[in-house]
């Protein structure tokens, strides 16, 4: 494999990571500033429910951004290295959001 194979794999990777880094802060951010009701939902476990939707907009953009680069070799290593760092970031904006959704602050 040459580096210009790599380099369209990793740009995939961390376009995925940056999306998911961009709506992770999102979510973070308007549940701090005080947004109670996350797609419907107005109990406290409704920004679990935001966190989802961006997870699940995560692994969809990294399935179809390893598609577009058309580039079969390494397929589910490039994949899974961009859905794994996407569900790092979303735990750790879980993390980040607890202690809204026990009631701890807010």
């Amino acid at each position: 494999m040459d580096t210009s194979e790599a380099e369209g794999g990793r740009v995939g990777i961390v376009l995925i990571w940056l999306i998911a880094l961009a709506g992770s802060v999102l979510v973070v951010a308007l549940a701090y500033g005080g947004q109670r009701v996350w797609f419907g939902d107005t109990s406290a476990l409704g920004v679990y429910r935001a966190l989802g939707v961006v997870f699940a907009a995560s692994v969809l953009g990294a399935l179809l951004a390893q598609l577009a680069s058309r580039r079969p070799v390494g397929y589910v290593a490039r994949a899974s290295a961009s859905v794994g760092g996407a569900a790092v970031l979303v735990a750790l904006a879980a993390a980040a959001v607890a202690p809204l959704a026990v009631g701890l602050s807010g």
